[in-house]
């Protein structure tokens, strides 16, 4: 395995939490997951982050124009994904909503 393979593995790793932080930072998902209100700014926070940071693992592995393409098929691919497991299995993500994620929770 190369380190190109290395990299669009990471990202893919990261989009998929990006994307379930993105999900759960809202409070119907949360309500799937567990119980409370989400920090619902702190989870978009970092899953922004976390998008950014897949990018950035994108363009490591492959020239620009080619990172572009793979990033936005990982985010599409990643989104459907999470939309799913929420549809069919959310419990599954309650490794993801860590308890500091929850409102009042604290620093």
């Amino acid at each position: 395995m190369n380190n190109n393979t290395l990299w669009l593995i990471l990202a893919i790793i990261l989009m998929f939490i990006a994307m379930s932080w993105l999900a759960l930072s809202l409070p119907s998902h949360w309500k799937q997951v567990r119980s409370g209100k989400p920090a619902s700014t702190r989870l978009r926070m970092i899953g922004w982050s976390a998008i950014f940071l897949s990018a950035l693992c994108c363009f490591k592995a492959d020239h620009a124009s080619m990172a572009v393409l793979v990033w936005l098929m990982i985010g599409a691919a990643a989104a459907a994904s999470i939309g799913m497991i929420l549809s069919t299995r959310p419990h599954r993500l309650k490794w993801l909503s860590l308890g500091s994620f929850a409102e009042g929770s604290k620093h």
